[in-house]
């Protein structure tokens, strides 16, 4: 006896979620595939375009990335540093770092069949998330100024941690820019850390630097 009126209650139950969720509609926690939290803490204020750090699709995402335009002609570069905890001295794993940029023309080239954002951020970009020791590297070519403005070259950069949505951080500048006017300099935010890079060539002819960068810092809400 004791089972059967178990049992109702329980069939009881479930049909009252069930009509509540169809009558109310009943919501899911956001979450990606690496990063399925119920709970995220919002950060960071506004952040247009910030959703693309989670278009990456079926790819296995791995602490090192080679963004498209590596294979065409352009000065080529390799960009790596580790991310910290706010510390500053613990290594975050499992972090997305989202980066995307023009081409040696200084647009945002497109093939055609882009969707989501890759409409406006075009086909030169990447993905990198963090191993144990909070390790991240990143391959691409070296990218133009917009023409006819005074803006600086840069990438673009936009992070995922697992309990935290999606937040933008100061662009990847070039210490050698001419571009990169005192002024300039003074209006970086500095959100996750220092964004302008020392580049040196390597034998190889490779331009290299490196970036740490520091979870929550200088990040609205953190």
């Amino acid at each position: 006896m004791y089972h059967q009126t178990h049992g109702m209650k329980k069939l009881i139950l479930i049909t009252y979620i069930t009509l509540t969720c169809w009558i109310h509609g009943c919501t899911q926690p956001r979450a990606d595939n690496d990063h399925e939290t119920a709970t995220v803490k919002a950060v960071g204020g506004p952040c247009e375009g910030c959703e693309a750090v989670f278009e990456y699709g079926s790819k296995k995402l791995s602490w090192i990335d080679t963004l498209p335009d590596y294979t065409e002609d352009g000065p080529k570069m390799e960009i790596s540093g580790t991310i910290y905890q706010r510390d500053g001295k613990t290594p975050a794993a499992n972090v997305i770092l989202y980066v995307y940029h023009t081409n040696q023309r200084g647009h945002y080239p497109t093939k055609g069949d882009e969707q989501g954002w890759a409409k406006r951020h075009g086909y030169i970009r990447g993905w990198i998330k963090t191993d144990a020791s909070g390790k991240y590297k990143f391959y691409t070519l070296k990218p133009a100024a917009y023409p006819g403005r005074k803006d600086p070259a840069h990438i673009h950069a936009t992070l995922k941690e697992p309990t935290v949505n999606e937040y933008w951080i100061d662009e990847y500048l070039f210490e050698d820019d001419p571009r990169l006017t005192q002024e300039e300099r003074g209006a970086q935010k500095k959100r996750g850390g220092a964004g302008i890079l020392k580049l040196t060539k390597n034998s190889n002819g490779i331009l290299m630097a490196q970036r740490d960068i520091i979870l929550g810092l200088n990040i609205p809400d953190y």
